[in-house]
C-alpha cells in the first residue's frame, strides 16, 4: 500500500485499540493540531485524507496537550489524543504539557514537525544549529519529559517507532508523553507499506496480580499493626479500583486518607474516609498519620505534599506500598506489593479474612472538621462580596455526583483538598503532580469531549486565567458547555501567602500599579477578565454578592453554551477562611538577611526542618 509517512501514521493510529476487563476502546480517538510549514503538508494533508481520525483545532500548543491530558484522565488512560505541531516554537511549546503528562502518568502522543532529514538547505527556517552536533533539533528538548522519544528519519523507521510508541501509551506502568519527531520532508515521502501494518491491533491493559510472597508479607504487616492507615493515590482511580478499596475499608475498618489525585476514591461521607492528607490535608488525616504504625500507600508516589516533606510520619513507621510500578512501590523503604491496584486490593482483602481494626477514634475529629468546613463555606451576609471558600460553599450546594471540578494551581488546590466534599469517583480533577497554571480551561475542554452531557467546571484565579485562556475559543467553536469560574483577587494569592511566610513580604505577587519607590503597592490594575472572556465568545455573568453568586452558578450549571462566572472575591479572615496548613512543607528560607521578616521566617524554618525523617 503506497502512502506517505504521514498518511501511514494516521491510518495506523486509527486502527489501534486498548482492552481491559473485556472492554475494547479506540486508543487514539482524535488529533489536536496547529499547522505550520513543518506539518501542514504532511500530517495536515494526511488528516484531510484519513476520515477515521477526528481533528480538533487548538489555539496554543501547550494547551492542546493539556486538553489531551484531561481527556486521557477522564477515560482512565484507556484512550488518548495525539497533538501535532509545526517545527520551532510550535514544537518547544509542547514541553510543559509533556512534562505534566509524564509526571502524572497520563498518555498523550506528540507529533511535532522536525527539520529536514535530507538537509537540502542548512539551516532551514527555525532550525537550531549547534557546531558540535548536526543531528540535534529543538525537539530534543522533549527527550527528558517523554516516556518514549524517536525521530523518524526514514520512512521504514516508522514501523518500529509507531509500534513502540503505542506500546508505551497503553502500558499503565510506562505511560506518559510519547514523542515521534517527524522531519517535514519524511512526512511527505511515499513508501510501500505492508498492509498488515494497518490491521486492527488490540493492546491489552494488564492487571498484574501480586506475588504470593509479597502478599503474605503484606498480610503479616497489616495484622501486626495496631494503628494502620491507607493513603489512596491516583492509581486507585486509574485502575477503577474504588469498589475494591471500599470493600477493604468496610471489612477492616481502616481509615482512608487521600492525595490530591486520589481524592474521591471514597466518597466524602464514607465512614472510613478521613479526607486529604499532608500539607493541604485535614487535621483528621494528619493526626492519624502522626500516630500510625503502618502506612499502606495505594497507587501513590508519596510526594512532599503528602509526606509533609518527610516530617509527617514517625521515623519508625513502616510503609507498605501497593503500586503497579515497582519504582513507586519501593519508596520510603517500603514493603512492596507490585500489582494493579484493583487486583492488589482484592487479594489483600481476601487474604486478611475477618481481620478488623476496632478503633474509630477519628470519627469525632472528622465531624469536627466538617463543622470547620461548614464555617468556611458559610456566608452570614448574603449581600456581601463572597470569599473564595464561600464561592466553593455555594457551588457545594448546587452540584451532584455528575459534576466535575477541574483545578491545578494557586490557593484553590489547598482549599479544595481540605474542604471539598467529593460525591463521585471522578468529580475531583485537580492536577497537582505538576501543578501547572493554565491547565484548567483546556483540560476542561478535553473532559467535556470525554464526558459529554456532564457539568464540567474550570475553577481559576486571575493569575491562572492570564496564563492560558486560549481554549475558550475552542470551547466556543465546538459548542461545548464549559463552565468557567474566574476568581478575581488581583494577584497570586497562593504565592503571596507563601512569600509572606518565608520572609519575602509578598513582593511582586499583587497585580497593582507601581508605587513611587518601585514596588507594587499602588491601586489594583484595571483589568477586566470578564470582558476578556466575553471577547473570546463566552457568555459572562457578573455576580457581586453571595446572593448574586448563587443565582449565577445555578444559571451556569444549566447552561448549554460556554458560560463564565466572573466574581471579585473578598479576603477571608482566620474565622471565615480555610483552615491553615495542618502539616509543614519545605520551602527553604534565606539563611542570612537584614530584614526582620526573613530572620523570623528562618527561625521557624530551622524549627521545622529538624523534624525531617528518612524512612529506612
Amino acid at each position: 500500500m503506497r502512502l506517505t509517512v504521514a498518511q501511514a501514521l494516521v491510518r495506523f493510529l486509527a486502527a489501534q485499540y486498548t482492552e481491559r476487563d473485556g472492554v475494547r476502546q479506540r486508543l487514539v480517538t482524535a488529533t489536536w493540531g496547529i499547522f505550520g510549514h513543518g506539518n501542514v503538508a504532511g500530517i495536515g494533508q494526511a488528516l484531510v485524507e484519513e476520515e477515521g481520525m477526528p481533528f480538533h483545532q487548538g489555539r496554543n500548543e501547550q494547551a492542546m496537550v493539556h486538553a489531551a491530558v484531561g481527556y486521557a484522565r477522564q477515560t482512565n488512560r484507556l484512550s488518548a489524543h495525539a497533538v501535532t505541531t509545526s517545527i520551532g516554537p510550535g514544537a518547544t511549546n509542547l514541553v510543559t504539557g509533556a512534562a505534566l503528562a509524564t509526571i502524572n502518568h497520563l498518555p498523550v502522543l506528540l507529533l511535532p514537525g522536525d527539520t529536514f532529514a535530507g538537509r537540502p538547505a542548512d539551516p532551514v527556517l527555525q532550525q537550531l544549529q549547534l557546531p558540535h552536533a548536526g543531528d540535534v533539533s529543538v525537539n530534543d528538548c522533549l527527550r527528558p519529559v517523554s516516556r518514549y522519544f524517536d525521530r523518524v528519519a526514514r520512512p521504514e523507521a516508522l514501523i518500529p517507532a509507531a509500534l513502540a510508541a503505542v506500546r508505551v501509551l497503553a502500558d499503565p506502568v510506562e505511560t506518559g508523553a510519547v514523542t515521534l519527531a517527524l522531519p517535514q520532508d519524511v512526512q511527505a515521502e511515499a513508501y510501500d507499506w505492508p498492509e498488515r501494518f494497518f490491521a486492527e491491533r488490540i493492546w491489552p491493559v494488564r492487571r498484574p496480580r501480586p506475588d504470593a510472597a509479597e502478599l503474605d508479607a503484606a498480610v503479616r504487616a497489616v495484622k501486626a499493626a495496631e494503628r494502620p492507615m491507607i493513603i489512596a493515590g491516583g492509581g486507585v482511580k486509574h485502575s477503577a479500583a474504588e469498589d475494591a478499596l471500599r470493600e477493604l475499608a468496610d471489612r477492616t475498618g481502616l481509615p482512608v486518607a487521600s492525595t490530591q489525585a486520589g481524592k474521591g476514591a471514597l466518597p466524602y461521607d464514607h465512614h472510613c474516609d478521613v479526607g486529604g492528607i499532608g500539607h493541604t490535608g485535614t487535621d483528621t488525616a494528619n493526626v492519624l498519620a502522626r500516630t500510625s504504625d503502618l502506612v499502606i500507600g495505594v497507587g501513590t508516589r508519596l510526594t512532599d505534599f503528602t509526606t509533609a516533606s518527610g516530617t509527617l510520619f514517625r521515623p519508625d513507621t513502616p510503609f507498605l506500598n501497593l503500586n503497579i510500578a515497582a519504582f513507586d512501590a519501593h519508596k520510603q523503604a517500603a514493603l512492596p506489593l507490585v500489582a494493579d491496584a484493583r487486583e492488589g486490593l482484592t487479594a489483600l482483602t481476601e487474604a486478611l479474612g475477618g481481620h478488623r481494626q476496632s478503633r474509630a477514634e477519628w470519627h469525632r475529629s472528622k465531624a469536627a472538621w466538617q463543622e470547620r468546613t461548614d464555617a468556611a463555606y458559610a456566608a452570614p451576609d448574603e449581600d456581601a462580596r463572597p470569599t473564595q471558600t464561600q464561592v466553593l460553599g455555594v457551588l457545594d450546594t448546587l452540584v451532584d455526583g455528575s459534576d466535575i471540578l477541574i483545578n491545578a494551581a494557586g490557593s484553590l488546590p489547598g482549599d479544595l483538598h481540605k474542604l471539598w466534599r467529593t460525591r463521585s469517583r471522578d468529580q475531583y480533577h485537580v492536577e497537582y503532580g505538576y501543578s501547572c497554571m493554565g491547565y484548567e480551561i483546556p483540560a476542561a475542554v478535553g473532559v467535556l469531549l470525554a464526558a459529554p452531557g456532564r457539568p464540567v467546571w474550570a475553577l481559576v484565579g486571575d493569575g491562572t486565567y492570564l496564563m492560558n485562556p486560549t481554549e475558550i475559543v475552542t470551547a466556543v467553536q465546538e459548542r461545548l458547555p464549559l463552565k468557567l469560574v474566574i476568581l478575581q483577587n488581583h494577584g497570586y494569592a497562593s504565592i503571596g501567602g507563601l512569600s509572606e511566610a518565608v520572609g519575602a513580604e509578598r513582593y511582586g505577587t499583587d497585580y497593582r500599579h507601581r508605587d513611587g519607590g518601585g514596588g507594587f503597592t499602588g491601586p489594583p490594575l484595571p483589568v477586566d477578565l470578564g470582558a476578556n472572556a466575553a471577547s473570546l465568545g463566552m457568555r459572562v455573568l457578573r455576580p457581586r454578592t453571595v446572593r448574586d453568586l448563587r443565582e449565577a452558578l445555578a444559571d451556569a450549571r444549566k447552561a448549554t453554551d460556554p458560560t463564565c462566572v466572573y466574581v471579585e472575591t473578598e479576603t477571608a479572615d482566620s474565622v471565615s477562611g480555610p483552615p491553615p496548613a495542618q502539616a509543614w512543607w519545605d520551602v527553604p528560607v534565606a539563611e542570612t538577611s537584614t530584614r526582620p521578616s526573613a530572620v523570623k521566617a528562618r527561625e521557624e524554618y530551622d524549627r521545622h526542618v529538624t523534624a525531617r525523617r528518612r524512612h529506612l
